[in-house]
């Protein structure tokens, strides 16, 4: 493999975040995003960075800094060394984007889940729908964003349609993360359940309460409540889970 990523970090930790949260977690974050939402909690990952840092030891933040490009085997080396040191329950690519290094994943995901075998759990923001057909072979879930116009001021729902439909007919574990705030318009979060509604009314639909900042404020009980109610409506599964990791000062 002569490719090479962009490495933010490597790092055991609780996922914060969706159906999974509070299972120990093998971080691969990667650098680069094409959004730029509101709320996001990683504004350091938006562009691709000179040095990421590694974890020595699963947990500890023991990190030493290393100099980007990184090679496949490097990562090979230092997630080996997580995996042979903690218990982990699945490997999450993350980002940034993930799916920017779509070309390099598709050459290491192979390899890694040779040496490494935990199921591969991708947080994408869920609009690099040719981007996810090349990497969905070695995921096994995958932890769709829908951006919401009003909240995020992004506006893909055309490509978030698209990537659903290809993650529900490849047979991965999906479900659909809606970041909801007080600006939240409803009929945005309808057309989004609706397209979702269309392709499969079983996939998993979390609302997430923006966890406040700058432009950003929380939703109201009372928003919350009302938006699950009319979630309901149209899909079988909806939960309102709200990021967990600020929390427990995990960030």
């Amino acid at each position: 493999m002569n490719r090479t990523a962009n490495l933010v970090e490597i790092f055991s930790a609780i996922q914060g975040e969706g159906p999974y949260v509070g299972e120990r977690h093998l971080f691969l974050r990667l650098g680069g995003c094409d959004l730029r939402c509101r709320f996001c909690d990683s504004v350091h990952t938006w562009r691709p960075v000179a040095q990421g840092r590694v974890e020595v030891t699963p947990g500890a933040r023991d990190f030493v800094t290393v100099t980007n490009p990184v090679t496949a085997e490097q990562l090979l080396t230092w997630l080996q060394r997580q995996y042979d040191g903690g218990k982990h329950t699945a490997l999450s690519l993350t980002g940034g984007e993930p799916l920017l290094h779509a070309d390099f994943l598709v050459e290491f995901l192979p390899v890694l889940t040779q040496h490494i075998p935990l199921p591969i759990y991708l947080e994408t923001g869920g609009h690099r729908p040719q981007a996810l057909a090349q990497v969905l072979p070695w995921v096994q879930i995958v932890a769709m964003d829908y951006k919401l116009p009003s909240v995020s001021g992004e506006r893909h729902h055309t490509a978030h349609q698209q990537f659903l439909a290809l993650a529900v007919q490849a047979g991965v574990d999906v479900f659909v993360k809606i970041v909801v705030d007080r600006q939240t318009q409803a009929s945005e979060l309808i057309d989004a359940l609706t397209m979702i509604q269309a392709i499969d009314p079983q996939v998993l639909v979390i609302l997430q309460p923006v966890t406040p900042r700058p432009g950003s404020l929380a939703p109201t009980p009372d928003q919350v409540l009302a938006w699950q109610r009319l979630a309901q409506d149209y899909v079988h599964r909806v939960r309102v889970i709200p990021q967990t990791h600020p929390l427990l000062g995990q960030l």
